[in-house]
């Protein structure tokens, strides 16, 4: 190894395991929230469900010309949790249905949460006329009701999966533009940001290696909170007929309970599954979320 070579390598080695003791850290922070931990079982455990239900109840467990019971039978030791309209196995299909669910509301927020970052970070560090006009904009989102705007593009655009994750990504981001765009104002605040600037940093150079990394644990926290919103928002618009019928997610399993009367007719076994599902998702996520963010901003005094 030449003396260059091994000059680039230390940093290198020296930045992994600073990364690697960061992530110690982070870990054994994380393991004292005992709600964190919870969610985080909770989420692994769902996680594992979905990834596993192509081999445990296989993709037959939608059809309906092939259903093996009959129509709205009570649980049973052959249905544990009943069959559906159609004489499906309801445990099947909430077990296939967190395929869905779960992948929708990542993607959301994904997409969500990667709106708000750019336009929070651009709007706080260029600032003048552009951070005005997106801010105001940013400011009609949020006094705009969302699951209106949701529903609407939903409304009018095809149904498919894409246009849930689009109608929920371009309507929930201005929570977290305003948060990452505070975050970036008092990055941007700091002496070595000045110091970056004196000595011919341009925008790209700040953005990238000096306030991105710095709003990045603000981003993480935020992205765990609003997987849970996504979650409850693809399901009231399946539930509201906007999601694509072909496919099986909990919030569709709701929607057909309610078109077939479980209501009225009191088929608990109908409706119950699919929405303590959803319930428990989205507040494991809420937990992970609190504990990632008490973690990363221990000032925020959050309950252990």
């Amino acid at each position: 190894m030449t003396a260059e070579t091994a000059t680039t390598a230390a940093p290198r080695a020296l930045a992994r395991q600073r990364r690697r003791a960061a992530a110690a850290r982070f870990w054994r922070e994380y393991r004292t929230h005992r709600a964190g931990l919870f969610g985080l079982a909770a989420l692994v455990l769902f996680a594992l469900v979905a990834l596993t239900a192509p081999l445990t109840v296989g993709s037959d467990v939608q059809s309906v010309t092939d259903a093996p019971g009959k129509p709205l039978e009570s649980p049973s030791p052959q249905f544990p949790l009943g069959t559906d309209q159609f004489g499906r196995n309801l445990l099947g299909l909430v077990v296939w249905g967190s395929r869905v669910s779960l992948l929708v509301g990542l993607l959301a927020a994904v997409l969500s949460v990667a709106i708000g970052a750019l336009i929070g970070v651009t709007a706080g560090h260029f600032r003048g006329w552009y951070a005005t006009v997106i801010m105001r904009i940013t400011d009609w989102f949020l006094v705009m009701p969302t699951l209106v705007l949701a529903i609407a593009l939903a409304t009018v655009m095809s149904r498919s999966l894409g246009t849930i994750i689009l109608a929920i990504g371009v309507t929930t981001w201005p929570t977290t533009a305003r948060l990452v765009r505070a975050q970036t104002l008092a990055v941007e605040s700091r002496p070595y940001i000045e110091r970056a600037k004196a000595l011919g940093g341009g925008h790209w150079h700040i953005m990238s290696r000096h306030v991105v990394p710095n709003v990045m644990p603000l981003v993480l926290a935020q992205t765990t909170l609003i997987i849970s919103t996504a979650i409850l928002a693809e399901a009231t618009l399946a539930f509201l007929g906007l999601g694509d019928p072909s496919i099986v997610s909990w919030g569709g399993l709701l929607q057909d309970a309610r078109e077939a009367g479980a209501v009225s007719s009191g088929d608990w076994w109908y409706l119950v599954p699919p929405g303590i599902a959803i319930a428990i998702v989205a507040l494991a996520f809420t937990l992970c979320g609190r504990a990632v963010e008490s973690v990363l901003n221990p000032r925020l005094g959050v309950s252990r």
